[in-house]
Protein backbone atom coordinates (compact mmCIF):
# COMPACT_ATOMS: atom_id res chain seq x y z
CA UNK A 1 0.00 0.00 0.00
CA UNK A 2 1.52 3.70 -0.71
CA UNK A 3 1.89 5.91 2.12
CA UNK A 4 2.08 9.28 2.19
CA UNK A 5 5.54 11.38 2.09
CA UNK A 6 4.45 14.96 1.93
CA UNK A 7 5.02 16.52 5.48
CA UNK A 8 2.48 18.71 7.24
CA UNK A 9 2.60 22.58 7.87
CA UNK A 10 5.33 23.36 9.91
CA UNK A 11 5.06 25.34 13.42
CA UNK A 12 8.00 27.22 13.11
CA UNK A 13 7.85 30.35 10.44
CA UNK A 14 10.53 30.57 7.99
CA UNK A 15 11.26 33.54 6.78
CA UNK A 16 12.04 33.81 3.41
CA UNK A 17 14.87 34.98 1.72
CA UNK A 18 14.42 38.59 0.14
CA UNK A 19 14.17 39.64 -3.68
CA UNK A 20 16.55 41.83 -4.79
CA UNK A 21 15.27 45.68 -4.06
CA UNK A 22 15.99 46.08 -7.68
CA UNK A 23 13.01 43.58 -9.17
CA UNK A 24 11.05 43.74 -6.15
CA UNK A 25 8.70 46.63 -7.28
CA UNK A 26 8.05 44.61 -10.87
CA UNK A 27 5.91 42.09 -8.75
CA UNK A 28 3.19 44.83 -8.05
CA UNK A 29 2.83 44.90 -11.87
CA UNK A 30 3.53 41.07 -12.58
CA UNK A 31 1.45 39.83 -9.79
CA UNK A 32 -2.59 40.91 -9.88
CA UNK A 33 -4.23 40.62 -6.59
CA UNK A 34 -7.31 40.25 -8.54
CA UNK A 35 -5.76 36.26 -9.96
CA UNK A 36 -7.71 33.50 -9.69
CA UNK A 37 -6.15 30.24 -7.99
CA UNK A 38 -5.38 27.30 -10.12
CA UNK A 39 -8.17 25.06 -9.92
CA UNK A 40 -9.98 22.71 -12.31
CA UNK A 41 -12.42 25.49 -13.00
CA UNK A 42 -10.20 28.42 -13.45
CA UNK A 43 -7.49 26.53 -15.64
CA UNK A 44 -9.16 26.04 -19.02
CA UNK A 45 -9.30 30.37 -18.72
CA UNK A 46 -5.74 30.68 -17.73
CA UNK A 47 -5.20 28.62 -20.59
CA UNK A 48 -6.80 30.84 -22.99
CA UNK A 49 -5.53 34.32 -21.71
CA UNK A 50 -1.76 32.79 -21.96
CA UNK A 51 -2.14 31.55 -25.47
CA UNK A 52 -3.61 34.67 -26.27
CA UNK A 53 -0.27 36.41 -25.03
CA UNK A 54 1.78 34.44 -27.54
CA UNK A 55 1.18 34.42 -31.44
CA UNK A 56 2.80 31.60 -33.39
CA UNK A 57 6.18 30.85 -34.25
CA UNK A 58 6.42 32.60 -37.49
CA UNK A 59 4.59 35.67 -36.58
CA UNK A 60 6.89 35.87 -33.49
CA UNK A 61 10.10 35.84 -35.59
CA UNK A 62 9.13 37.87 -38.35
CA UNK A 63 11.68 38.81 -40.44
CA UNK A 64 14.46 36.87 -38.59
CA UNK A 65 17.11 34.86 -40.66
CA UNK A 66 15.22 31.54 -39.51
CA UNK A 67 13.04 29.25 -41.30
CA UNK A 68 10.12 27.61 -39.10
CA UNK A 69 8.50 24.81 -39.75
CA UNK A 70 5.36 23.05 -37.86
CA UNK A 71 4.97 19.13 -37.59
CA UNK A 72 2.49 16.64 -36.11
CA UNK A 73 4.60 13.56 -35.35
CA UNK A 74 3.55 10.68 -33.28
CA UNK A 75 2.69 10.35 -30.29
CA UNK A 76 2.97 7.71 -27.67
CA UNK A 77 1.66 4.38 -28.67
CA UNK A 78 -2.19 4.76 -28.00
CA UNK A 79 -2.10 8.45 -27.81
CA UNK A 80 -2.46 11.74 -29.99
CA UNK A 81 0.28 12.85 -32.12
CA UNK A 82 2.17 16.23 -31.01
CA UNK A 83 2.70 19.25 -32.14
CA UNK A 84 6.14 20.21 -33.01
CA UNK A 85 7.77 23.92 -34.11
CA UNK A 86 11.20 23.42 -35.76
CA UNK A 87 13.53 27.15 -35.91
CA UNK A 88 16.11 26.56 -38.17
CA UNK A 89 19.26 29.07 -38.98
CA UNK A 90 19.43 30.16 -42.65
CA UNK A 91 22.10 29.33 -44.82
CA UNK A 92 24.21 26.77 -42.06
CA UNK A 93 25.77 23.88 -44.23
CA UNK A 94 25.74 20.45 -42.65
CA UNK A 95 24.29 18.97 -39.51
CA UNK A 96 24.29 20.94 -36.46
CA UNK A 97 23.09 20.61 -32.42
CA UNK A 98 20.12 21.27 -31.39
CA UNK A 99 17.75 22.52 -28.54
CA UNK A 100 15.20 20.10 -27.71
CA UNK A 101 12.71 22.42 -25.63
CA UNK A 102 10.02 21.23 -23.33
CA UNK A 103 7.92 24.60 -22.29
CA UNK A 104 6.90 25.43 -18.61
CA UNK A 105 3.40 26.53 -16.92
CA UNK A 106 3.42 23.92 -13.82
CA UNK A 107 1.93 20.91 -15.76
CA UNK A 108 -1.33 22.52 -15.90
CA UNK A 109 -0.92 25.30 -18.72
CA UNK A 110 1.28 26.80 -21.00
CA UNK A 111 2.39 26.36 -24.47
CA UNK A 112 5.35 25.88 -26.81
CA UNK A 113 5.12 29.35 -28.64
CA UNK A 114 5.93 30.96 -25.24
CA UNK A 115 9.41 30.12 -25.28
CA UNK A 116 9.83 30.94 -29.40
CA UNK A 117 11.72 34.03 -27.72
CA UNK A 118 14.20 32.28 -26.13
CA UNK A 119 14.64 29.77 -28.37
CA UNK A 120 15.10 32.68 -31.55
CA UNK A 121 17.48 34.35 -29.36
CA UNK A 122 20.00 30.90 -28.96
CA UNK A 123 19.25 30.16 -32.89
CA UNK A 124 20.94 33.19 -34.12
CA UNK A 125 23.20 33.19 -31.61
CA UNK A 126 24.60 29.47 -32.06
CA UNK A 127 23.96 28.46 -35.03
CA UNK A 128 21.87 25.14 -33.66
CA UNK A 129 17.75 24.01 -34.62
CA UNK A 130 15.49 24.21 -31.93
CA UNK A 131 12.82 21.82 -31.87
CA UNK A 132 9.82 22.95 -29.20
CA UNK A 133 6.89 20.70 -28.71
CA UNK A 134 3.63 20.67 -27.30
CA UNK A 135 2.72 18.58 -24.63
CA UNK A 136 -0.88 17.15 -22.76
CA UNK A 137 -1.69 18.89 -19.96
CA UNK A 138 -2.91 17.99 -16.49
CA UNK A 139 -5.35 17.34 -14.89
CA UNK A 140 -7.47 15.73 -18.02
CA UNK A 141 -3.49 14.19 -18.49
CA UNK A 142 -2.22 13.34 -15.89
CA UNK A 143 1.63 11.39 -15.65
CA UNK A 144 2.68 9.65 -17.29
CA UNK A 145 0.90 11.35 -20.32
CA UNK A 146 3.34 15.02 -20.35
CA UNK A 147 6.47 13.04 -19.80
CA UNK A 148 5.84 10.31 -22.73
CA UNK A 149 4.76 12.75 -24.91
CA UNK A 150 7.87 15.01 -24.47
CA UNK A 151 10.12 11.69 -24.74
CA UNK A 152 8.50 10.59 -28.09
CA UNK A 153 9.20 13.69 -29.52
CA UNK A 154 12.65 13.53 -28.44
CA UNK A 155 12.87 9.99 -30.31
CA UNK A 156 11.00 11.38 -33.29
CA UNK A 157 13.89 14.38 -33.53
CA UNK A 158 16.53 12.05 -33.54
CA UNK A 159 15.45 9.48 -35.71
CA UNK A 160 14.54 12.86 -38.33
CA UNK A 161 17.59 14.22 -37.51
CA UNK A 162 18.82 14.20 -41.22
CA UNK A 163 15.60 15.89 -42.90
CA UNK A 164 15.93 18.20 -39.80
CA UNK A 165 19.38 18.91 -40.74
CA UNK A 166 20.01 18.25 -36.87
CA UNK A 167 23.47 16.45 -35.61
CA UNK A 168 21.80 13.60 -33.37
CA UNK A 169 25.57 12.91 -31.49
CA UNK A 170 24.91 16.95 -30.27
CA UNK A 171 21.13 17.12 -28.73
CA UNK A 172 20.37 18.74 -25.22
CA UNK A 173 17.29 18.49 -23.79
CA UNK A 174 16.21 21.84 -22.15
CA UNK A 175 13.04 23.70 -20.36
CA UNK A 176 12.29 26.07 -17.55
CA UNK A 177 9.72 25.53 -14.73
CA UNK A 178 7.60 22.61 -15.78
CA UNK A 179 9.75 21.95 -18.91
CA UNK A 180 12.92 21.88 -16.72
CA UNK A 181 11.24 18.84 -14.46
CA UNK A 182 9.93 17.14 -17.58
CA UNK A 183 13.54 18.05 -19.21
CA UNK A 184 14.88 15.90 -16.21
CA UNK A 185 12.15 13.44 -16.59
CA UNK A 186 13.00 12.66 -19.92
CA UNK A 187 17.00 12.64 -19.27
CA UNK A 188 16.03 9.72 -17.09
CA UNK A 189 13.88 7.83 -19.38
CA UNK A 190 16.22 8.04 -22.06
CA UNK A 191 19.15 6.53 -20.14
CA UNK A 192 16.99 4.10 -18.66
CA UNK A 193 15.48 2.98 -22.20
CA UNK A 194 18.87 3.05 -24.17
CA UNK A 195 17.29 5.91 -26.06
CA UNK A 196 18.57 9.09 -27.71
CA UNK A 197 22.20 9.82 -26.16
CA UNK A 198 21.89 13.17 -24.75
CA UNK A 199 24.87 15.58 -24.79
CA UNK A 200 23.27 18.00 -21.95
CA UNK A 201 19.90 18.69 -19.97
CA UNK A 202 19.61 22.40 -19.23
CA UNK A 203 17.45 22.86 -16.27
CA UNK A 204 15.94 26.21 -15.64
CA UNK A 205 14.42 26.70 -11.85
CA UNK A 206 13.34 22.92 -12.78
CA UNK A 207 9.79 21.90 -11.21
CA UNK A 208 11.20 18.39 -10.12
CA UNK A 209 10.13 17.49 -6.40
CA UNK A 210 6.70 16.47 -5.65
CA UNK A 211 7.10 16.38 -2.33
CA UNK A 212 6.86 20.23 -0.87
CA UNK A 213 9.18 19.43 2.19
CA UNK A 214 12.23 21.33 1.82
CA UNK A 215 12.83 24.73 3.54
CA UNK A 216 12.31 26.89 0.29
CA UNK A 217 9.14 25.55 -0.34
CA UNK A 218 7.66 26.71 2.89
CA UNK A 219 9.18 30.42 2.38
CA UNK A 220 7.27 31.25 -0.39
CA UNK A 221 3.62 30.57 0.83
CA UNK A 222 1.81 33.14 -1.25
CA UNK A 223 4.35 35.05 -2.14
CA UNK A 224 6.24 35.74 -5.34
CA UNK A 225 5.46 34.60 -8.70
CA UNK A 226 5.08 31.12 -8.39
CA UNK A 227 3.49 30.07 -4.69
CA UNK A 228 4.03 27.28 -2.77
CA UNK A 229 0.23 27.10 -3.08
CA UNK A 230 0.19 27.09 -7.00
CA UNK A 231 2.88 24.28 -6.62
CA UNK A 232 0.78 21.80 -4.59
CA UNK A 233 -2.38 22.85 -7.34
CA UNK A 234 0.20 21.19 -10.12
CA UNK A 235 1.47 18.39 -8.24
CA UNK A 236 -2.18 17.30 -7.66
CA UNK A 237 -2.99 18.10 -10.91
CA UNK A 238 -0.33 15.62 -12.40
CA UNK A 239 -0.33 12.61 -10.11
CA UNK A 240 -3.75 12.47 -8.95
CA UNK A 241 -4.44 9.89 -6.67
CA UNK A 242 -0.74 9.16 -6.69
CA UNK A 243 0.02 12.51 -5.17
CA UNK A 244 2.14 12.75 -1.82
CA UNK A 245 2.33 8.37 -1.67
CA UNK A 246 5.38 6.55 -2.34
CA UNK A 247 3.99 5.72 -5.86
CA UNK A 248 5.46 8.71 -6.97
CA UNK A 249 7.55 8.04 -9.99
CA UNK A 250 10.85 9.52 -10.81
CA UNK A 251 10.10 10.37 -14.50
CA UNK A 252 6.87 12.75 -12.99
CA UNK A 253 8.86 14.17 -9.94
CA UNK A 254 13.03 13.34 -10.71
CA UNK A 255 13.98 13.74 -7.31
CA UNK A 256 12.58 10.64 -6.20
CA UNK A 257 15.07 8.68 -8.73
CA UNK A 258 17.07 6.68 -6.45
CA UNK A 259 20.01 6.63 -8.99
CA UNK A 260 20.67 9.71 -10.41
CA UNK A 261 24.10 8.21 -12.23
CA UNK A 262 24.62 8.01 -16.28
CA UNK A 263 22.81 11.32 -16.65
CA UNK A 264 24.39 14.00 -19.24
CA UNK A 265 26.12 16.74 -17.69
CA UNK A 266 23.33 19.26 -16.65
CA UNK A 267 22.98 22.70 -16.21
CA UNK A 268 20.50 23.71 -13.22
CA UNK A 269 19.65 27.10 -12.54
CA UNK A 270 17.55 28.95 -9.69
CA UNK A 271 16.73 32.28 -8.18
CA UNK A 272 17.77 32.02 -4.43
CA UNK A 273 14.33 33.89 -3.84
CA UNK A 274 11.58 31.06 -4.72
CA UNK A 275 9.76 28.01 -4.23
CA UNK A 276 12.55 25.79 -6.50
CA UNK A 277 15.43 26.76 -4.24
CA UNK A 278 16.23 23.84 -2.28
CA UNK A 279 15.26 21.17 -4.75
CA UNK A 280 17.15 22.13 -7.35
CA UNK A 281 20.35 22.91 -5.96
CA UNK A 282 20.15 19.31 -3.98
CA UNK A 283 19.76 17.50 -7.18
CA UNK A 284 22.95 19.39 -8.57
CA UNK A 285 24.46 17.82 -5.46
CA UNK A 286 23.42 14.32 -5.45
CA UNK A 287 24.84 14.24 -9.40
CA UNK A 288 27.70 14.88 -8.20
CA UNK A 289 27.92 12.14 -5.56
CA UNK A 290 27.74 9.66 -8.44
CA UNK A 291 30.57 11.39 -10.13
CA UNK A 292 28.55 13.08 -12.34
CA UNK A 293 28.47 16.56 -14.09
CA UNK A 294 26.23 19.44 -13.14
CA UNK A 295 26.70 23.25 -13.18
CA UNK A 296 25.08 25.10 -10.33
CA UNK A 297 23.76 28.57 -10.44
CA UNK A 298 21.65 30.02 -7.69
CA UNK A 299 21.02 33.60 -8.52
CA UNK A 300 20.82 35.88 -5.83
CA UNK A 301 17.43 37.57 -5.00
CA UNK A 302 16.18 35.81 -8.09
CA UNK A 303 12.18 34.94 -8.12
CA UNK A 304 10.70 32.50 -10.15
CA UNK A 305 10.97 33.36 -14.05
CA UNK A 306 13.25 36.45 -13.87
CA UNK A 307 14.92 35.96 -16.76
CA UNK A 308 11.51 36.21 -18.67
CA UNK A 309 10.01 38.92 -16.17
CA UNK A 310 12.67 41.11 -15.91
CA UNK A 311 14.83 40.49 -19.06
CA UNK A 312 16.63 44.02 -18.55
CA UNK A 313 17.57 43.11 -14.98
CA UNK A 314 21.65 42.60 -14.78
CA UNK A 315 21.68 39.18 -12.79
CA UNK A 316 19.10 38.38 -15.93
CA UNK A 317 21.63 39.30 -18.65
CA UNK A 318 24.24 37.77 -17.06
CA UNK A 319 22.50 34.47 -16.29
CA UNK A 320 21.58 33.98 -20.35
CA UNK A 321 25.36 34.61 -21.18
CA UNK A 322 26.32 31.79 -18.49
CA UNK A 323 23.87 29.05 -19.66
CA UNK A 324 24.61 30.20 -23.04
CA UNK A 325 28.27 29.92 -22.27
CA UNK A 326 27.35 26.07 -20.89
CA UNK A 327 25.45 25.58 -24.18
CA UNK A 328 28.17 26.34 -26.50
CA UNK A 329 30.75 24.08 -23.94
CA UNK A 330 28.44 21.15 -24.18
CA UNK A 331 27.29 21.39 -27.70
CA UNK A 332 31.50 21.85 -29.04
CA UNK A 333 30.74 25.47 -30.09
CA UNK A 334 33.69 28.40 -30.60
CA UNK A 335 32.46 31.58 -29.71
CA UNK A 336 32.51 33.77 -32.77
Amino acid sequence: MSTRTTSQEPAVTHTPVPFDPEIEPALAQILSPDAPPFTPETIPGMRAAMAAMFPPAAEQVGDAPVHVAEWMVPGPEGAPDLEITVISPRDVEGPVPCLYNIHGGGMMVGHRNMDVGRLLALVLELGVVAVNVEYRLAPENPHPAPVEDCYAGLVWTVEHAAELGIDPSRVVVMGGSAGGGLSAGVALLARDRGGPALVGQLLLCPMIDDTNTTVASHQYSNRGTWTRETNLAGWQSLLGADYGTDAVSPYAAPTRATDLSGLPPAFIEVGSAETFRDEDTQYALRIWETGGQAELHVWSGAFHGFDMYVPEWHVSKIAIETRTSWLRRVLGLVAG
